[in-house]
């Protein structure tokens, strides 16, 4: 212990060891206190970060969905025979 610190013991009345202990324990919750407004600073940042994420998906799905509809479509018989007659009457034009 060096005299300073004897000094300030002597002044307080507060035991070196019990010091030291206040003293972790501030800085514990000094840290735990920036943690904290380090993620609530996060949080309210792009508060609908999330929400972009799940929007892409809904309309990944919903794409999917239609291409899906569109293939059934296009290899139904009467729609092949559409097209089909579409393409001839464009190489017999040329």
């Amino acid at each position: 212990m060096s005299k300073q610190t004897d000094a300030i013991g002597a002044r307080t009345g507060i035991s070196v060891p019990l010091r030291e202990r206040v003293a972790g324990w501030r800085e514990r919750a000094e840290r735990g206190i920036c943690l904290l407004d380090a993620r609530m600073r996060t949080l309210t940042a792009e508060p609908e970060e999330g929400a972009a994420t799940a929007e892409y998906a809904v309309v990944l799905v919903a794409a999917t969905g239609f291409a899906a509809l569109l293939v059934a479509i296009l290899k139904s018989g009467t729609v092949k025979n559409l097209l089909t007659d579409i393409v001839k009457q464009a190489l017999n034009v040329a």
